[in-house]
């Protein structure tokens, strides 16, 4: 898929403590990698946004948004055309914000404030109306539970190539000592470099990276059989079990 790169939006200099904003990109645009002084929620009414840290990446569906700490370099890819919402939340003024980026569950009442937001004529300091959404939409971050959808990358070289390998062909169904003898090492010690590098096991890793790729698929309207056959599932219905467990929805409901 051709990607276009496009200029990120960036909050001036001196903004207030939440500043909100929407931008819409066609599909396969990409932001480029980049940083911001605040932190940033980002939230699509419509489309995929797919984004890659250093550390890791997220696919964030709709009625999810991604939380992402100040100073995190990343990239956003589109997947699909994207409406973007982002609210970049000074966290320094803003207490009990997530420590950690993560995806969020929001809520229709969410979705509502920062659709309402954008809206708001910045100024260093609100007040009436202005100033009592802000505060809800700041309870509203704090109450949404996180999602497990963040696919950590090792800092290993030799690690990070069998995991490019994984999420470019989630299909792969090469064994944990196949892949330890590319590397040259025991098959314990790939468990292990794993386990450090990542915090998960490597058939949870292969899992999870699986997951993420056929939330692209299927938000792209792609049939559920040729996601769950693209992800390496023999059936659909052993793909609908395995997602069904981790999201507690089958495939076809998770975006209605």
């Amino acid at each position: 898929m051709h990607t276009t790169t496009l200029p990120p939006h960036r909050p001036p200099t001196l903004a207030p403590a939440v500043l909100a904003v929407e931008r819409m990109y066609p599909s396969g645009a990409s932001t480029g990698w980049h940083t911001h002084d605040a932190g940033q929620l980002l939230y699509a009414t419509n489309g995929v946004m797919l984004v890659h840290s250093e550390g890791g990446a997220w696919v964030v569906p709709p009625h999810r948004a991604l939380w992402l700490i100040a100073g995190l370099r990343h990239n956003v890819t589109m997947s699909g055309a994207v409406l973007m919402r982002t609210a970049y939340i000074r966290a320094e003024t803003v207490p009990g914000l997530p420590p950690q980026s993560c995806v969020l569950n929001v809520s229709p009442l969410l979705r509502e404030l920062l659709v309402a937001a954008v809206q708001i004529t910045p100024a260093p300091a609100l007040s009436g109306r202005d100033a009592h959404l802000i505060a809800l939409l700041l309870d509203e971050v704090r109450a949404a539970p996180a999602m497990t959808l963040h696919l950590p990358l090792p800092r290993n070289v030799r690690l990070q190539a069998i995991c490019h390998a994984l999420m470019n062909r989630p299909s792969d169904t090469t064994s944990a000592a196949a892949w330890a003898r590319t590397l040259g090492v025991g098959e314990r010690t790939l468990y292990r470099l794993f386990t450090q590098e990542t915090g998960m096991r490597f058939a949870q890793w292969r899992e999870q990276a699986r997951l993420l790729h056929a939330l692209r698929g299927i938000a792209e309207g792609r049939k559920i059989i040729d996601v769950a056959l693209d992800c390496g599932y023999a059936s659909p219905s052993a793909f609908t079990a395995m997602f069904k467990r981790h999201f507690g929805a089958t495939p076809s409901s998770f975006y209605l």
